[in-house]
């Protein structure tokens, strides 16, 4: 199997024109999406709904291409909106397909191997709880086995989609005796992807299964996944999760590597990733190195502290917006300074993703011919 990655842009948060051009064209074939990663524009908190208008547009459009219902796309192919580009950063959607026998498999290299899986729908009082972190885990564990990923030091990057609380879906609970792990709704966006993040890191071996429980979740941070980005909504009520690594067993041109940033300007961090990648070192990119650049994923948020190195910043003390919309705009400009580019996935909120103040940072490049 080949991995394949498209990068597309979105002029509106149901624009998929880009997309069904490269239908058209057989650029790619919709059969073979397995996934998409969308940034959409707007606020990325509880009632963002650009990201469930951008999951159905991409749904409806597909299904008109494959002859499928959307429902059956939904089932089939794993779609992740994360909302929020604030700053510089652009609007876009990252297709990935799967083409099986895409071409030869080189002896003793690794190529970009990608799988997917879906948990259960989670009831509102297990979002943010073991339940949520031990099915999560058991789903990557699945995803990995699909990607043919042989060791979790293949793993580069896992993408968790995960539910969030609503009043109604609170007020469901509370009928049935059921407590939550928080009543506030903006609140338990960052519990959901938590223990997401938790899920991956347990998977991952990360973290032991003595050090994780309902208590953790959100209070210690000291526990976190160098490899997972998860992002809340409120357009599902299961994880949606796409594992993205390499494996011998795949073939293709494509790798992805990560690095950690400590914190938000880290833009050593992002050097190293991409020279991972085996892009070139020079800063900022060239134009070549910019050409094999395929995506560049990575979490932001506004540290605990806080504090950037001893310096105060002000994200946690604005009412008036979520700190997360401050954290993607930071996280994006460093990181668009150095690639040369604002088509960039920052997603927002890092709970247990990566040290706090920090996050993972993740780089899919085509290798070079020589």
């Amino acid at each position: 199997m080949e991995a394949r990655i498209h990068k597309i842009a979105a002029g509106s948060p149901d624009d998929v024109s880009g997309l069904e051009e490269k239908i058209a064209a057989g650029v790619i074939d919709p059969r073979r999406i397995v996934a998409i990663l969308g940034k959409t524009e707007g606020n990325g908190c509880v009632n963002d709904f650009t990201r469930g208008f951008g999951a159905s547009a991409l749904k409806a459009s597909i299904a008109r291409f494959t002859g499928e219902g959307s429902d059956v796309v939904e089932r089939r192919v794993v779609i992740v909106m994360s909302g929020g580009t604030e700053g510089g950063l652009s609007p876009h959607w990252l297709v990935f397909e799967v083409v099986p026998g895409g071409g030869e498999v080189a002896s003793g290299r690794k190529a970009l191997a990608i799988g997917t899986a879906v948990t259960r729908p989670f009831a509102a009082h297990e979002v943010g709880r073991m339940a949520q972190i031990e099915a999560t885990a058991a789903a990557v564990r699945e995803a990995m086995l699909a990607a043919q990923i042989e060791d979790v030091s293949d793993v580069h990057y896992v993408q968790v989609k995960c539910p969030l609380l609503t009043k109604s879906r609170i007020a469901a609970a509370k009928a049935v005796g059921k407590d939550v792990a928080t009543e506030d709704t903006l609140k338990s966006m960052a519990f959901s992807r938590g223990a997401s993040a938790l899920g991956v890191a347990l998977a991952l071996g990360e973290v032991s299964p003595a050090a994780v429980d309902d208590t953790v979740v959100c209070r210690d941070f000291g526990l976190y996944s160098n490899r997972a980005s998860t992002s809340a909504g409120v357009e599902l009520l299961e994880n949606q999760i796409l594992v993205v690594g390499n494996s011998r067993l795949w073939a293709g041109d494509q790798v992805v590597a990560h690095d950690v940033m400590q914190d938000a300007i880290d833009s050593g961090a992002v050097v190293r990733a991409l020279c991972a990648a085996g892009l070139p070192a020079g800063y900022p990119l060239g134009t070549e190195a910019q050409e094999r650049l395929g995506a560049v994923l990575c979490k932001a948020e506004a540290s605990e502290s806080g504090l950037i190195r001893g310096a105060r910043h002000t994200m946690l003390d604005d009412s008036d917006i979520a700190s997360s919309r401050h954290a993607r705009s930071v996280v994006g400009g460093v990181v668009a300074g150095v690639v040369g580019s604002t088509m960039l996935f920052v997603s927002g909120g890092a709970e247990h993703q990566g040290p706090n103040g920090g996050g993972p940072i993740a780089v899919i490049a085509r290798m070079s011919p020589n």
